[in-house]
């Protein structure tokens, strides 16, 4: 990283928050523009920013649209402490100041160009990888097919449905399975965990994979998709809830030689069997 660059994400840039949607009783998607219109700045998928009001606190937070969208960005945010709950409560109009882009990226460019490509997601974990599955749907003829597993407690708190519905599964060559955990009325869909309902699909082992979501959905889901037979090599994931002050200087992210913030968050999962297992 250059010291321009490293400079021009240590300053805070002013956003003005132009639109609040709810998604779920929990989640809400804020969409953020420039002062003067547009994005704040460019991002790649699965690239975090650091959202702050002064007095009111600070924290990271996934970009969660595309960077194929050029007129603004969004991020969608569960409220679940101070700063998340003073967030839900702030009307469109509210100025927010915003740094970034932190981190690295999925590898959309490179190892993930042509492949076919599973997205599995738990929750509120689908956002940050919503980036990337809306960048390879604005990119179609750029990777083959594409499966979206996305599960969550229960049909309510299924975040982007109507997105899902209208949009991602309409999509050509791309295949979505959700699932939630209980059963419900207005539900009919199927019932399960996520990484109960990936080894049930046994989905092809030839594709390349991108999962994010709880901790306890990541170990399982990853056992599982080894016993379907896939290697560590082609699955990534994000560790971005590790992240703190997001370049590399507070050590709050350090895992053995690596700090999430500058080495990730985006790894691969035979990257990360050279750390510790504190990860």
């Amino acid at each position: 990283m250059t010291d321009a660059r490293q400079n021009d994400m240590l300053i805070p840039k002013i956003g003005i928050v132009t639109d609040i949607r709810r998604e779920t009783p929990d989640v809400k998607t804020f969409r953020v523009n420039a002062l003067t219109g547009g994005k704040v700045f460019e991002h790649m998928p699965g690239q975090c920013a650091m959202l702050s009001i002064p007095g009111r606190g600070e924290a990271m937070f996934s970009i969660t649209s595309s960077p194929t969208n050029e007129e603004y960005m969004e991020f969608s945010i569960k409220k679940c402490g101070i700063f998340t709950d003073w967030l839900h409560e702030i009307e469109p109009g509210q100025q927010i100041m915003i740094r970034g882009p932190l981190g690295n990226h999925f590898p959309v460019e490179d190892k993930l160009l042509g492949n076919d490509l599973i997205i599995i997601a738990g929750g509120i974990g689908l956002a940050p990888v919503r980036s990337v599955i809306n960048y390879c749907r604005a990119n179609r003829a750029d990777y083959g097919s594409l499966d979206i597993v996305y599960g969550a407690r229960s049909k309510k708190d299924l975040v982007f449905y109507q997105e899902i519905v209208d949009e991602w599964m309409t999509t050509e060559n791309t295949n979505v399975y959700l699932t939630t955990d209980v059963a419900s009325d207005d539900w009919d869909g199927h019932v399960g965990f996520v990484p109960n309902y990936v080894k049930e699909l046994n989905l092809s082992t030839d594709k390349t994979v991108v999962m994010c979501g709880p901790p306890v959905m990541i170990k399982f889901t990853l056992q599982n998709l080894m016993d379907l037979g896939f290697k560590r090599t082609q699955i990534y994931t994000t560790m971005e809830l590790r992240m703190k002050c997001g370049i590399g200087k507070c050590g709050r992210c350090n895992i053995g030689d690596k700090y999430v913030c500058k080495d990730g968050p985006v790894f691969r999962f035979d990257e990360l069997d050279a750390l510790p297992d504190e990860y």
